[in-house]
């Protein structure tokens, strides 16, 4: 059928009812936004709960040496230290052609480390070597022309006894004879003089090989091949005065500061008892070798070698260590009580005494009882163990619960 225009009109003509609906509304951009919000609220909050909570120190809780029953008298710290150690030089500035060694290789007394350039030590030792083979050659002639000069002299003396030559001649002869000796006596002479300065560049030679004074492991490569080593620091960062520094194991051994006013308890031949701090359940038994007899009046300490009796693997040179002077040596059953803790980290409770510990930022109060002291530390028994951590100088705001930040996260 054919539509007039007034039909097609009137298909496109919008009803009231049509027009009035709501458009749909989009939901899902409020539900983001909401998101968001909590999230920020949750991390302001997770933020100002770190911010209010308050600032400690700690300190670990270290295990304590074999004491008991050996007679504790004092404990200090200090640090493994080696009697023999050197840093290898060459003796004569030159350039590096070869490096041998590696840090942590094991070295024999003489073993060769590194080599210098050697080309005019090496040209110098083959002069000085000819030179004393000319000398050497000379000497034969000057050896025949005075063998020469004494025939003669004895053959005009004879002359001149049977009246048969002058005086003159025999004169000359003398003087002929007098001046081979000489001559020969200076090619002697000439032959040391050649001899000397053919040793002289030998040791010049040999000086370009770096050898390993003693026994020992090499803990510092100093320098590398190609650079310029000298046992004078010449060319400022540009000059090695070392080529590598060798320790010899066998020689630790713990120096310790001991307090003025305890030195009294500590003498020579004492036992003792070494706790390294990266091995704090490993007695290593000790002996005191001797007291230094000096004093250090900025820290008021004196230092005490003690000697490891026993040698391992494990113990490095500036490792610290903790030393227990003993009255008597320890018996190799006897087990250690308690803990060491710092004395500031105690505080006083209505039964006796307690340490605030550590654990997941979080701090509980433990009672504590304590046993012995040690300079700034304390031995004491309780729920505390090796490893963990106290509150040093509690304040009274600590409750236990209480969410806590720590100043030296290292310790945590």
């Amino acid at each position: 059928m054919s539509q007039t225009p007034q039909d097609l009109l009137q298909q496109l003509r919008i009803e009231r009812s049509d027009r009035d609906l709501p458009a749909p509304r989009r939901r899902w951009p409020w539900l983001v936004a909401a998101l968001v919000m909590l999230a920020a609220l949750v991390a302001g909050a997770l933020v100002w709960r770190a911010t209010r909570a308050p600032l400690v120190q700690v300190a670990t809780v270290q295990a304590p040496a074999s004491a008991a029953g050996s007679g504790s008298v004092l404990q200090a710290t200090g640090y493994v230290t080696a009697r023999r150690a050197a840093t290898v030089s060459a003796q004569i500035t030159g350039r590096l052609t070869e490096v041998h060694v590696e840090e942590g290789e094991h070295v024999q007394a003489g073993q060769l480390l590194a080599r210098l350039d050697d080309s005019q030590a090496k040209a110098q030792l083959a002069l000085a070597r000819a030179n004393e083979a000319a000398a050497r050659a000379a000497l034969g002639q000057y050896q025949a022309n005075a063998t020469l000069a004494r025939i003669t002299l004895r053959r005009e003396r004879t002359l001149v006894e049977r009246g048969l030559a002058p005086e003159q001649t025999l004169d000359q002869a003398q003087a002929s004879a007098a001046s081979a000796a000489a001559v020969l006596a200076s090619a002697r002479d000439q032959i040391a003089v050649a001899a000397a300065q053919r040793q002289a560049a030998q040791v010049n030679y040999d000086y370009t090989f770096v050898r390993a004074p003693f026994a020992g492991v090499i803990t510092d490569k100093a320098a590398q091949v190609g650079e310029i080593v000298s046992p004078l620091s010449a060319g400022g960062s540009f000059t090695r005065t070392g080529v590598a520094t060798i320790v010899d194991m066998n020689s630790l051994e713990v120096d310790v500061d001991v307090n003025e006013s305890y030195i009294h308890r500590v003498h020579a031949g004492q036992p003792a008892e070494a706790v390294l701090d990266a091995y704090p359940d490993w007695r290593i038994p000790a002996r005191v070798i001797a007291i230094v007899p000096t004093a250090n009046k900025a820290k008021a300490t004196v230092k005490v070698r003690v000697a490891l009796l026993q040698k391992n693997p494990r113990i490095l040179p500036d490792m610290g260590v903790r030393v227990n002077f003993l009255e008597r040596a320890a018996a190799p059953s006897a087990v250690p009580q308690g803990v060491l803790i710092p004395a500031a980290a105690l505080i006083d409770v209505a039964a006796g005494k307690a340490a605030w510990r550590v654990r997941d930022g979080r701090v509980a109060r433990v009672p504590v009882r304590v046993l012995a002291s040690f300079g700034d530390l304390r031995q004491v028994t309780g729920a505390l163990a090796a490893g963990e951590h106290v509150v040093i100088k509690p304040g009274a705001y600590l409750r236990a619960g209480m969410t806590v930040r720590v100043a030296n996260p290292a310790q945590e």
